[in-house]
Parts: C-alpha cells; sequence; structure tokens
C-alpha cells in the first residue's frame, strides 16, 4: 500500500480520535483539523501500519496455509491427507477450492481471504479430504464430520454466495480434478 494512496480528511469536530478505513482501493484516515503536518504525518504512517497489520492477519501466506492444513491434517484426518501444494488462487471465481488428487495440490480461493478463520479451516480440510476420498460420497462427508463446524461453515459459504448472486450448488463449492 504506498502513502499516495492515502487521502487525509481533517474535520473540526474530530476532537481526540484518529480513524482510518479502505475506500475504493485507497486509505482514507480522518484526523481533527488542528494537528500539525507533522502530527499529520506521524498518524497517516502508524495508521496504515495499524491496517496493513491487519491485512496480514486476516491474509495468510501460502507458508502459513501449508502450516495451517498440516495441523488440520493431523488433527481431523489422522495426518493422512498430505497435499504436495496449497496455495491461495486469484482466478477462482465460481468454488471456494480444488484439489487435484493425482499430483497432490490444493488451491485455495483468495475470495476466503479475510473470512472467519474457522470458514477457511473448513474449505482447507475439504480440499484435505478429498486427497483421500475424490467424490462428495458418504466416506467423504463421514470424514468432515470430525470438524465441528463443518455445517457452519457450509451455511456461512452458501450466505455468501447467495448474497453475491452466485449460482454455487452446495455440492459445486469445491471441485476435484480425477485426472
Amino acid at each position: 500500500m504506498g502513502m499516495d494512496e492515502v487521502e487525509v480528511r481533517r474535520s473540526r469536530r474530530r476532537r481526540r480520535t484518529v480513524s482510518a478505513y479502505r475506500e475504493d482501493g485507497r486509505t482514507v484516515v480522518l484526523i481533527p483539523a488542528r494537528f500539525s503536518p507533522a502530527e499529520e504525518r506521524q498518524w497517516v504512517a502508524t495508521m496504515v501500519g495499524r491496517l496493513e497489520a491487519g491485512d496480514r492477519r486476516r491474509s495468510p501466506s501460502d507458508e502459513q496455509l501449508a502450516r495451517r492444513a498440516a495441523e488440520l491434517a493431523q488433527r481431523y484426518l489422522g495426518g493422512l491427507a498430505k497435499p504436495t501444494s496449497i496455495t491461495w488462487v486469484g482466478n477462482q471465481n465460481s468454488r471456494w477450492g480444488s484439489c487435484t488428487p493425482a499430483d497432490g495440490s490444493i488451491r485455495i480461493s483468495t475470495r476466503l481471504k479475510g473470512m472467519p478463520s474457522w470458514v477457511l479451516d473448513y474449505v482447507v480440510l475439504h480440499e484435505l479430504a478429498h486427497l483421500l476420498q475424490p467424490g462428495h460420497g458418504r466416506e467423504f462427508w463421514s470424514m468432515l464430520k470430525a470438524y465441528p463446524r463443518t455445517d457452519r461453515a457450509r451455511g456461512y459459504l452458501e450466505g455468501v454466495a447467495a448474497a453475491a448472486g452466485l449460482a454455487l450448488d452446495a455440492e459445486d463449492d469445491v471441485e476435484t480434478d480425477v485426472s
């Protein structure tokens, strides 16, 4: 996030608070009108830093994703699912994740970034389970029953899809390549 994308708005009503948020791809920082240019620079840097820290917390890297997948596989699938790679991808607009059992790769949609961690965990676990069980049969769902928030996460994703007007069927939110 470059500093050139920051808009500072001064307010006479604002006395003791500084706030910042994102709007149309830029950062807006609200400060009291009385701030000096030095105070403005200091607070803009502080608030941009806080927003970026929040982004990093909500957007784990591929490496963090791999660590999380290993923990989930161990806890819920007896450590049997071992992906060769797990990466964030920005080109999955009609599904939350996909997996290719033949080469052990898993891809997770960047649309999940910023969603609650238990929703991301469900999608990662769903893909890990596909490494062991390609279809959506009884064996597949019995593996996911170990995860206590499976139904809640599926409902959450169905709600997000419905709100976005995406035609995602509950069974089609995840695709498996069986080639």
